[in-house]
């Protein structure tokens, strides 16, 4: 198995992740403000949870994947900076409750740290990769929103979605039949609290 396969074998699933009315809002400069605000405050939040998540990635990472993931820790710590930048200029408060939906996703990438290190860097590689599909899917974005859209399809994080691509296939390669069916499980789990964190940005509902 590779990460390939999983994304056509869930290719259903992996579109409604990836493709929302979110995102096409962004695209054509329809989406609601209460929405962009809402998304913004949670994924911050969200990262802050990814950031935990990754240590613990890091930690279980055999020797040649070790720079790839801690180069994705530090992007993640400026990527904090930077929603910080974009909340104080539209006047976000940060310190808001988590929306429910967004703490089952950190929560269940933060329970990965007890499986196997190929569910482990597959759920990460499937975060990424999920991030780099659908807002390319919004390129380039309407004015209002461009400068995120550019963030998440810029080069270099192609480049480092594909380094995690090339780790996680490294290590489903000569993992376990249950070592690969708990990689599975995770990157199906991932594809599916994505579509739900769009719902939640686009539906609202306050905690």
């Amino acid at each position: 198995m590779s990460p390939q396969t999983l994304l056509v074998r869930y290719r259903a699933l992996w579109d409604s992740a990836t493709r929302h009315p979110f995102l096409e809002g962004v695209r054509t400069g329809a989406l609601p403000e209460p929405a962009f605000r809402r998304w913004l405050v949670q994924d911050y939040h969200f990262v802050r949870g990814l950031l935990t998540s990754q240590a613990y990635v890091l930690a279980a990472a055999p020797r040649p994947d070790q720079r790839v993931v801690a180069s994705g820790l530090l992007a993640l710590v400026d990527e904090l900076d930077w929603f910080e930048g974009h909340a104080r200029e539209r006047g976000l408060a940060l310190d808001v409750q988590v929306h429910p939906t967004c703490r089952e996703y950190v929560d269940f990438l933060q329970s990965l740290r007890h499986a196997p290190y190929p569910a482990q860097i597959t759920a990460l590689w499937a975060c990424e990769r999920a991030y780099l599909d659908a807002w390319t899917g919004a390129a380039p974005g309407a004015e209002p929103y461009r400068d995120f859209v550019r963030r998440w399809t810029q080069p270099a994080f192609a480049q480092y979605v594909a380094s995690l691509e090339s780790c996680a296939s490294r290590a489903l390669g000569p993992a376990s039949a249950a070592e690969q069916e708990a990689a599975e499980e995770a990157f199906r789990r991932v594809a599916e609290l994505e579509r739900a964190f769009w719902e939640m940005t686009w539906e609202g509902g306050e905690p």
